[in-house]
């Protein structure tokens, strides 16, 4: 058996509550979450990984991703543009993942919108599956996808963050 991937772990506190920080040996970001939702995060990490094919090493600013995200809910909303991330899913989920990172900042779009940019405009429901399942969020920024109707509909961290991190990137 392979030796269990060694994720590093930090925390972060923000406006809306602390948040957990994944990465791996190379600075990629393996998940975020909310320290409140953290139980959800590991479920994510052992769906993706295996349950005991990784470990979660304490660590601090792992590939200076922690001091990334301070900057970002500082009002530096670009710098999350540009962090690596490696996503484990299938591959529907990837592509919906892979959308997400192209939708501008200060914008939002439904879900219909995000299952016509992966190409399969019927497949509003599993896109929207696909991306409660992201377990990268904010860099992969699942909260920029809203109701057909414009309404807040949900976000794994709460639609009180959906709201905040919207209004911080100036969506709202």
């Amino acid at each position: 058996m392979p030796e269990p991937l060694d994720f590093k772990v930090d925390r972060l506190a923000t406006p809306v509550g602390e948040l957990v920080l994944v990465a791996d040996a190379a600075g990629r970001i393996r998940a975020i979450d909310w320290t409140d939702y953290e139980a959800r995060m590991r479920r994510l990490l052992d769906r993706y990984y295996g349950r005991g094919r990784y470990v979660l090493s304490p660590a601090h600013d792992p590939g200076g991703l922690t001091r990334a995200m301070g900057s970002y809910f500082k009002g530096d909303i670009a710098v999350i543009d540009t962090l690596p991330v490696e996503t484990s899913g299938t591959p529907f989920q990837r592509s919906v993942w892979q959308a997400l990172r192209k939708i501008r900042r200060g914008t939002t779009i439904s879900y219909a919108e995000l299952a016509r940019r992966i190409g399969n405009p019927r497949a509003v429901r599993a896109a929207g599956l696909a991306n409660g399942q992201n377990a990268i969020g904010i860099v992969v920024p699942c909260h920029r996808v809203i109701g057909s109707n414009g309404t807040l509909t949900g976000y794994g961290g709460g639609l009180p963050r959906k709201k905040w991190l919207l209004e911080h990137e100036g969506a709202l």
